[in-house]
């Protein structure tokens, strides 16, 4: 049983590809999704794994590997991880604008879904319910994204949205608490705390699912034959990823270790304190393409 909770903010600084594998279509390499929404995400067992790897760089004590995340298969002294992590959530994802660049857009459906998954690891946030959106409209904090003859419309990439609310009082409450909790740490995101707070806009969940979809980094890719130097045969391809700026939420939880030795226990409270030293306010790399600088996110850990 899990005795310790918390909640991983991972804020994209590059782009990610978290694969799932092959596909037939355009895309040779998609990356994970939710099957019920379609939203981009991060399995568990990946960001776990990421950790794990990356546990003694980031400044954990590599003794204590195995007491938390589980010892390697074959050891003799096979026992469960102390430590598990949850699938990550979208909550926000950059968009292009017509106006200050990109915008943060979410929709009642991930808004919903972070604020159910904070109350569960017991960390309410009290969050004023906002207006109703429909197709085709959205809610900001601010008028300085829109445009149009009445200032009223919302222009992302070919799209425009009609301003319901262009200062949604409960968005701008929403926009600060995610900006202060979510948000990482230290005067480098500074700039970017400051435009989650004015430029988050809610859009329907319908309108933001197309983005969810459609608004990925796609790169081509061309595999080179060594010995004439030239593009092989068939070998180009596409990789999707998540691209830098978006805004996750997965749940971290602990248990006391499992180990055989009783002088290797370490109670829930420690491990916790373990995972946060080495993950909150750290850049971690997770998923594929590491080499060429994809899979940076800032992670930030909040608990009680």
């Amino acid at each position: 049983m899990f005795e310790q909770q918390a909640a991983v903010f991972l804020y994209a600084i590059s782009p990610i590809h978290m694969g799932a594998g092959q596909a037939i279509g355009v895309i040779d390499n998609p990356i994970q999704r939710e099957r019920h929404t379609g939203h981009p995400c991060f399995a568990g067992s990946g960001l776990k794994g990421a950790v794990r790897h990356s546990f003694k760089t980031l400044g954990g004590d590599e003794s204590h590997i195995n007491r938390l995340f589980g010892p390697e298969s074959g050891s003799t002294d096979l026992h469960a991880g102390a430590v598990s992590f949850g699938d990550a959530q979208l909550i926000a994802l950059p968009v292009r604008s017509l106006k200050g660049g990109y915008v943060y857009a979410t929709c009642p459906q991930a808004l919903a879904r972070a604020q159910r998954l904070l109350a569960h690891l017991n960390l309410t946030r009290n969050w004023p319910t906002l207006p109703m959106v429909n197709a085709g409209e959205c809610l900001t904090s601010h008028p300085g994204q829109l445009g149009g003859p009445s200032a009223d419309k919302l222009h992302l990439e070919a799209f425009e949205y009609s301003a319901t609310d262009k200062t949604c009082a409960a968005l701008q409450t929403i926009a600060q608490d995610l900006a202060s909790i979510g948000m990482p740490a230290g005067d480098g995101y500074t700039y970017f705390k400051e435009k989650m707070t004015s430029d988050l806009v809610v859009l329907s969940d319908s309108d933001f699912d197309y983005f969810s979809q459609n608004a990925m980094l796609i790169e081509p890719h061309v595999r080179i034959d060594a010995t004439t130097g030239t593009a092989s045969d068939g070998g180009l391809f596409y990789t999707e990823n998540l691209p830098p700026e978006a805004l996750l939420i997965a749940p971290l939880m602990a248990s006391q270790t499992r180990s055989k030795e009783a002088t290797d226990k370490l109670e829930a409270q420690v491990v916790m304190a373990h995972m946060k030293a080495v993950l909150h306010t750290k850049l971690l790399q997770i998923g594929g393409d590491a080499t060429t600088g994809r899979g940076l996110v800032a992670a930030t850990v909040v608990s009680q």
